[in-house]
């Protein structure tokens, strides 16, 4: 038996604890046909999150074609009546860095700002406020997303994340240079095998970007606007393997003014009535006002080549 183990590749240390962490991190969504609507950044926002209902059901759209890039809980003024509107629903959800944080009882929002920054300082408050006003329910299943998903349509293979691939929080911007797309997807293809499109939210901009074989698709947020003068939100449709964005329309001053009424910052609440963010931390130089005033989201879709 001189040649046991001959012609075996051995398993690193720790791969069996990988593999298992992979697989309860991320969910199969199995093969999802006709029109599909994404969308990210609820934000607490609940006059938007029915609008985006009712706009699906208008379309012929059910829950279970519907998929949510995650931070159900931030800025705005209604954090548990959004998570309570989204469990009746029964929509598809993968966690974002704020229902992480809200199910582990974190102390902040882990969004990625820079310590001490405009961001950094205005989160602490509405996140305090989201903090003490989900039920101790709707932290249980924030705690239970999925940090990741996956599904089939139209014959192609897409994962479902929130940031990057390489951090939940990782802010990506539809200017990123074609290098920041593809370390993603390779960190992410190495651990749930080749996709065919990418689906992620957080930066709260709404873009799409075609790298050889792969689409990367930002579905935009539907809880605060991109920054870009209109107050109305986005979010994408996925039908037939093309993605489209779409403007969405709802009561964004009564939104507003929940906001100013909870007595969350002003800023936030000016913003979903102005279209624009009340600061420009995070953004990259291109995108701040005035240089990427207006930055123009129909024409935020681009392909890049090797």
């Amino acid at each position: 038996m001189g040649g046991e183990g001959r012609g075996i590749k051995r398993r690193p240390p720790g791969f069996a604890d990988r593999e298992a962490e992979l697989a309860a991190m991320l969910r199969d969504l199995g093969d999802l046909e006709g029109p599909l609507v994404l969308f990210g950044g609820p934000y607490s926002n609940l006059r938007a999150l029915e609008a985006l209902f009712d706009w699906s059901a208008a379309q012929g759209v059910g829950a279970e074609r519907m998929i949510c890039t995650g931070d159900l809980c931030a800025y705005g003024a209604e954090p548990e009546e959004v998570v309570s509107r989204i469990v009746k629903s029964g929509c598809h959800v993968i966690a974002g860095n704020t229902d992480i944080q809200l199910g582990e009882r974190a102390p902040d929002c882990g969004c990625g700002f820079a310590d001490g920054s405009a961001c950094d300082l205005l989160s602490a408050r509405w996140f305090s406020y989201a903090d003490a006003a989900i039920s101790e329910d709707s932290r249980l299943y924030l705690a239970s997303l999925p940090k990741r998903a996956s599904f089939t349509h139209a014959g192609a293979r897409y994962s479902v994340i929130h940031g990057g691939a390489s951090e939940v929080s990782k802010f990506i911007w539809p200017t990123d240079d074609q290098y920041v797309f593809r370390r993603e997807i390779k960190d992410l293809e190495r651990d749930i095998g080749a996709v065919d499109g990418v689906i992620c939210g957080h930066s709260g901009v709404p873009f799409e970007r075609r790298l050889d074989r792969v689409s990367w698709i930002n579905a935009g947020a539907i809880g605060m606007p991109a920054h870009n003068g209109d107050p109305y939100c986005w979010f994408a449709v996925l039908e037939g393997g093309e993605a489209r964005l779409e403007r969405l329309s709802y009561d964004h001053v009564g939104a507003a003014m929940a906001m100013r009424s909870a007595g969350l910052p002003s800023g936030y609440a000016d913003a979903l009535e102005t279209g624009w963010w009340p600061n420009e931390d995070v953004l990259p130089d291109v995108m701040r006002r005035p240089r990427g005033a207006g930055w123009a989201i129909a024409a935020s879709s681009r392909a890049d080549a090797l």
